[in-house]
């Protein structure tokens, strides 16, 4: 009798541990089941796919920008925001456009400046303070522009032809006095025009500058005040830059 109570008290320690243990994997594998529930089809530890972790701001795409070396040069003048007359202008230099404002009439806004280390101004050697020529002798006077504020409305972008107009402001230096002796050497420059952007290949534009007005005056920070505005075209190559833009 002693026997059978102690083999009834062993069973009765030892049976629960089966039991216990069970119920602990099954507790593991519903927390396990639940997680998998959670985690995304595409990431699931049973999908057999890997995960694949991209870097922040990957998708972020960089802002179109370009560089164009153009050249420019007169083909006449007319008096609308100065009286000079009889010179003819050249110029040759770089310039950086921008996608800074987005798009405004169907067009891409584009930040615009240039630089200009060639500016050539075929001029009288003597005028008087109007700005009109009182001799036929001629010379070449040299300088150099900085227009540092502009803009530039971009049409088509993404196709071949791409109508454009641009404005630019900024300063214009000579070695000595133009078209007046009582003029100065810097003077206030503005540009603007029409053209057509052509192109070329998957990073390279052909920039036709149809008509364009460039204007310089002192505007009147001395006495005289002769200043020019020359009709003008340009030529010029466009390079994007950073990645090629898909077209």
């Amino acid at each position: 009798m002693i026997g059978l109570l102690m083999l009834f008290g062993a069973l009765c320690q030892f049976s629960p541990q089966p039991a216990f243990c069970q119920d602990l994997a099954l507790a593991s594998n519903r927390s396990a089941s639940s997680e998998a529930a959670l985690l995304p089809a595409a990431i699931s530890p049973s999908s057999g796919q890997n995960l694949a972790v991209q870097p922040a701001g990957s998708s972020k795409q960089p802002v179109e920008s370009e560089i164009i070396v153009e050249g420019l040069a007169s083909y006449g003048h007319y008096r609308m925001f100065a009286s000079g007359s009889g010179a003819k202008l050249y110029t040759a230099g770089v310039e950086y456009d921008r996608n800074s404002w987005g798009r405004f009439l169907g067009a891409q806004m584009d930040y615009t400046a240039e630089i200009l280390p060639l500016v050539l101004l075929n001029t009288a050697t003597l005028s008087d303070i109007w700005g009109t020529p009182t001799t036929s002798n001629r010379e070449i006077v040299p300088g150099l522009g900085i227009y540092p504020i502009g803009f530039r409305m971009l049409w088509r972008d993404k196709h071949a032809l791409k109508p454009y107009m641009i404005a630019k402001g900024g300063i214009l230096g000579f070695t000595q006095k133009v078209m007046s002796q009582k003029s100065t050497y810097e003077n206030f420059g503005l540009q603007y025009g029409f053209g057509m952007q052509v192109r070329m290949n998957q990073r390279m534009d052909l920039r036709l500058g149809l008509f364009n007005d460039f204007h310089f005056s002192n505007a009147f920070i001395v006495p005289v005040n002769p200043g020019l505005d020359v009709m003008s075209s340009t030529l010029g190559v466009s390079y994007h830059l950073g990645q090629a833009r898909a077209r």
